[in-house]
């Protein structure tokens, strides 16, 4: 392959990548943590730009809810034990919840609902939804790697001495292991990010640490919604 063909491969996979509307957001979403970080609260550029990102994003949203509404009257897998379906029909109830109200907050803050205590007040209902929603998949990553971890070492038994990582059922064991730790790493810190948003712990959870935090979930996103070779690449 020349060059120019391998240039082109990887534009497309870009151009892949940023036509997915859950990947703008994202990257919007690490600009406004971003600038939040670099803000910290304080009167400038860079919290006018987390304020005005923040507003942009919730456009990205409209509708969004949709999606969690669906999957929570969708038929769950018959393997799954039924607390982790609860904590997973739990996740897209509150998820749910949280984006079909977080269309009232954006219909407050453009002025279309005027009613502006209101708006506010169930601003912090859908922040505490979206907060209930990450704890429930903080709680569904344990379980399913737990479950994951004794299929593995059931595995590892049943092969003896071949060499496991040669298995292909072993190798994709361990990169969804990989995947499912990575998920519990970003759900974990974005309930350090609700609380923060909310303001429940300011001076522990300060403006600062709630950016840190909320751009490395950001990131953990982006990399989520990579196309599967250019994620292949990085790692």
């Amino acid at each position: 392959m020349s060059t120019l063909d391998a240039t082109r491969a990887e534009l497309a996979l870009v151009v892949l990548y940023l036509n997915k509307a859950e990947a703008r957001d994202k990257i919007c979403r690490t600009i406004q943590y971003g600038s939040k970080f670099l803000s910290n609260g304080q009167p400038g550029t860079a919290q006018n730009v987390d304020k005005s990102t923040t507003l942009a994003r919730k456009v990205f949203r409209l509708l969004k809810f949709v999606n969690d509404l669906h999957a929570l009257i969708s038929p769950s897998s018959q393997e799954t034990p039924l607390p982790v379906i609860l904590l997973g029909k739990s996740k897209n109830a509150l998820l749910s919840t949280f984006l079909f109200l977080d269309q009232i907050v954006w219909a407050g803050r453009t002025g279309i609902y005027k009613n502006k205590e209101r708006a506010e007040l169930i601003g912090r209902i859908s922040l505490f939804c979206w907060m209930g929603s990450s704890a429930c998949v903080t709680l569904v990553e344990l379980a399913e790697l737990a479950r994951l971890s004794a299929s593995m070492k059931k595995l590892g038994k049943e092969l003896k001495n071949a060499d496991k990582h040669k298995d292909e059922q072993y190798r994709n064991k361990v990169k969804e292991s990989n995947e499912r730790l990575l998920s519990l790493i970003k759900a974990s810190m974005d309930i350090v990010v609700a609380v923060g948003l909310l303001q429940l712990a300011p001076k522990n959870v300060t403006p600062r640490v709630t950016g840190a935090f909320g751009f490395i979930t950001s990131l953990i996103s982006c990399y989520q919604l990579l196309p599967s070779r250019a994620k292949a690449k990085t790692t």
